[in-house]
């Protein structure tokens, strides 16, 4: 660089982040909502060699080497795809529909967990049909058995109450979204900050990290005294796609 492109140059930056599988070159990208930090750390290997030559020491030689750069992400919408991402998991969208006759075994006092979360028109039967229930109370995860009513009464006339009773299930359920945890390999993301410097006019400053592998979240917080995050770290490697003179790694475009 033979002269300075610029010297007034605050930032404080804000905007959006989006990801594409960095397997599909013209896949779409992603925004991923409300990202409250992203960081870029680089750790280097510093191979020093002593000055030998006087007393006192010093430093005669000094060679640096990248051993990796690291991407940190705090995310705050915890929508299926996000905890799908922090969970290394796969998503389904689940159509709403109605179930008939889905088994279950009732217990004083316990939970019948459903197949389908957020149950409506509930019809609990016995077995052969002939008796229907109302000893029971609907929740999200399916439905929760009285310490009395007719289900409790039933459930004490068995030869062997702790054996539960069983009942069929009719119920409807809207549409939902299902995310299977720990069911999806090594994918590599493209990413890009789509920043603005507030500092600076909110003028555009644009962040590409061509190929990031991006770890499991340390920690999914389910129930606490503040909105959940998702906190996700990664590691930048290389892009053997690019060129001389472009960064295998990431580039920072400012204007």
């Amino acid at each position: 660089m033979s002269e300075r492109v610029q010297v007034y140059k605050p930032q404080l930056l804000a905007g959006k982040v989006w990801l594409r599988d960095q397997s599909v070159a013209n896949g779409p990208a992603y925004h991923i909502g409300n990202v409250s930090v992203v960081n870029l750390t680089t750790d280097e290997n510093v191979i020093e060699q002593p000055d030998y030559t006087t007393s006192g020491g010093g430093t005669h030689a000094e060679v640096r080497r990248i051993n990796s750069v690291s991407v940190a992400m705090t995310l705050h919408d915890l929508n299926a795809d996000n905890i799908a991402l922090a969970t290394k998991g796969t998503t389904t969208t689940i159509a709403a529909s109605a179930v008939t006759d889905e088994p279950g075994t009732a217990h004083k006092g316990a939970l019948i967990r459903l197949e389908n979360p957020g149950a409506t028109s509930v019809v609990v039967t016995s077995t052969d049909g002939n008796t229907t229930y109302t000893g029971y109370e609907v929740t999200g995860a399916g439905i929760v058995i009285g310490t009395s009513g007719d289900i409790a009464d039933a459930i004490d006339a068995l030869g062997t109450p702790s054996d539960g009773l069983p009942v069929l299930i009719d119920y409807s359920f809207g549409e939902f979204n299902e995310v299977e945890a720990l069911t999806s390999g090594g994918k590599n993301w493209a990413i890009t900050f789509d920043g603005m410097n507030e500092a600076d006019g909110d003028k555009p400053c644009i962040v590409d990290l061509h190929k990031v592998n991006l770890g499991a979240a340390s920690e999914l917080s389910l129930i606490g005294d503040a909105l959940g995050v998702v906190s996700l770290e990664g590691k930048c490697l290389k892009d053997a796609t690019k060129g001389a003179g472009e960064s295998a790694y990431y580039r920072v475009q400012q204007v």
